[in-house]
């Protein structure tokens, strides 16, 4: 019998939600996507600290010499991205999904700017834009600026969509997808109803994920919808059919391990009729966040993660660049790091507290007591900078 990976390729566009380049290469899928936190964790890797050396440099040269650290940083960050999204592209087929800072989220103009400096640099690494999603926050302003770009032939991937109203929204402004969060969703249910087990049918976050599905379809919209941040197979099996499903390399594997027969829950051409479609403004999109606390709650936790992921990766960035440059910034890079994911100022950091990946927290909780202390962070990272001298 077929795996359930293979039976799920057959009817849904499978998407490795990863940035490690040997987890993209196992499982081999049409598309990948990547954010901050994926390409933090994936920094950690010895065998990547070439891209991350190249940009630098590059950056250096583009700014000039006398520029100061973060500027150089700032620019670095776009070219870590995008090399990170060009070596995807050498091994898969379909697109990358490339993020805009999630510190932009509230300021078109400047969503749409990055934006375009992001598919410059795809462009002059000889990388067309129909290879490449933009991801953007879904927030009112983001979407506009989606809508801005999708008429200037850039595709986006809306991401951090939690409610229906967001969907509505992008499925009005054109996008070409979008990328609501099952898992992120079934969390918030589980911490605020004292409910800590669900069945696949059953869970708030495919219950959304299938309304958006067959609203979609039902109206013909043609915009994609991509589930994302799962929990657990049981989520998957319940979204078969989905247009798209990123996936973790994790699941992935449990996916390859597992065999028996999946049905195909949703289909485009047999859609469920759930809603007319709605005439969205901002008004009506503000109206209906605001009865809807469950997304309103993680769309403002989930750009706060990923800005605190963005921060932390400029943290070593800056370090890293000190340490080609002759200089040295450990402590105060590490003492950086530390400050921003303390949130509650105790002197340690809890696995809820680090906004950053998991991969990331596992790797530098040595004793495995699942709290960071500075001295954890000192020698994690210090053995990550011995290995790349080496």
């Amino acid at each position: 019998m077929a795996t359930l990976l293979e039976q799920l390729s057959s009817m849904t566009v499978v998407v490795a939600d990863t940035g490690e380049l040997d987890a993209i290469r196992q499982f081999k899928p049409r598309d990948a996507t990547t954010n901050p936190s994926l390409i933090l964790a994936a920094a950690q890797i010895p065998a990547y600290q070439s891209l991350i050396d190249e940009a630098l440099k590059h950056s250096r040269e583009r700014i000039g010499i006398g520029a100061a650290v973060e500027e150089v940083v700032e620019e670095a960050l776009d070219e870590i991205c995008v090399l990170f999204g060009t070596e995807i592209l050498k091994i898969i087929p379909g697109r990358v999904s490339t993020e805009v800072d999630a510190r932009l989220s509230f300021d078109t103009p400047a969503t749409i700017s990055k934006a375009r400096k992001i598919i410059d640099l795809y462009k002059e690494g000889g990388i067309p834009k129909e290879r490449v999603l933009i991801k953007i926050a879904s927030t009112w302003e983001g979407i506009k600026a989606a809508e801005v770009l999708e008429k200037d032939g850039i595709h986006c991937n809306l991401t951090l969509l939690f409610g229906f109203a967001q969907a509505a929204a992008c499925a009005e402004a054109g996008v070409t997808l979008i990328s609501p969060f099952v898992g992120r969703i079934l969390d918030w249910y589980k911490a605020n109803t004292g409910r800590n087990v669900y069945s696949g049918p059953e869970d708030p976050g495919v219950i959304s994920v299938t309304k958006i599905f067959n609203y979609f379809k039902s109206n013909q919209y043609k915009t994609e919808v991509m589930g994302a941040s799962f929990r657990n197979i049981d989520e998957i099996i319940e979204l078969a059919g989905c247009d798209l499903l990123t996936i973790s390399p994790k699941l992935l594997d449990q996916l390859k391990n597992t065999e028996f027969p999946l049905v195909k829950k949703l289909d485009s051409s047999k859609p469920i009729k759930v809603e007319d479609k709605i005439d969205m403004n901002r008004q009506k999109f503000e109206s209906l966040m605001s009865q809807d606390r469950m997304a309103q709650e993680k769309l403002s936790e989930g750009i706060r993660g990923f800005s605190k992921a963005i921060e932390t990766l400029e943290a070593q960035l800056a370090h890293r660049l000190a340490v080609l440059e002759g200089g040295s910034a450990f402590s105060h890079v590490v003492h950086e790091i530390f400050m921003l994911n303390d949130l509650d100022g105790d002197g340690c950091i809890t696995r809820e507290e680090w906004l950053g990946s998991d991969a990331v927290f596992d790797a530098l909780d040595n004793d495995h007591d699942g709290r960071l202390l500075q001295d954890d962070l000192f020698s994690g990272l210090g053995a990550a900078l011995a290995v790349s001298r080496a």
